[in-house]
């Protein structure tokens, strides 16, 4: 039984239409790119196709204040319905550490630093393949606003 056949309780119509993992990557680099036009940080995507069997792509950020990533979880949700991913349920804990967004074949997490930190979602699946999704061109942002060249050590 496939993942959409397991969570068919909570889908609503629009939602049902079953979407190809090549489908699924582009929303998920998508979302990782959008994501980091709304300021998040740490973004990474990871392909959990065969080690999980709750989805496909997982997409971590980190944010900076609860109205930031409240922002940026809004851009991927509408992001998701415009691509025929309408997000089935988002959540949030009370003090807005932890936003979630579940598109079925990508879920995304977006964490307040020290709650990203505590939680560690990445080292639950240590064989995940981590998906380039930067644009060419694109630098890593850091707090100082520094190149990587730049950096302590580098």
């Amino acid at each position: 039984m496939g993942k959409r056949a397991e969570r068919s309780q909570f889908e609503t119509s629009a939602s049902a239409r079953a979407h190809d993992a090549a489908e699924a990557r582009e929303l998920a680099v998508a979302i990782a790119r959008a994501i980091t036009d709304d300021r998040c940080e740490d973004v990474m995507v990871l392909d959990v196709r065969g080690a999980s069997p709750i989805t496909d792509f997982i997409v971590i950020g980190s944010g900076t204040s609860d109205r930031q990533m409240k922002t940026a979880m809004g851009t991927a949700t509408e992001l998701g319905a415009g691509r025929g991913f309408p997000s089935i349920r988002s959540s949030a804990d009370d003090r807005a550490t932890w936003l979630l967004a579940d598109f079925v074949d990508v879920v995304l997490h977006l964490f307040e630093p020290n709650t990203r930190a505590y939680y560690d979602l990445e080292t639950l699946w240590p064989d995940a393949k981590r998906v380039q999704w930067a644009r060419a061109g694109q630098q890593d942002r850091n707090r100082a606003g520094l190149r990587p060249d730049e950096r302590a050590g580098g």
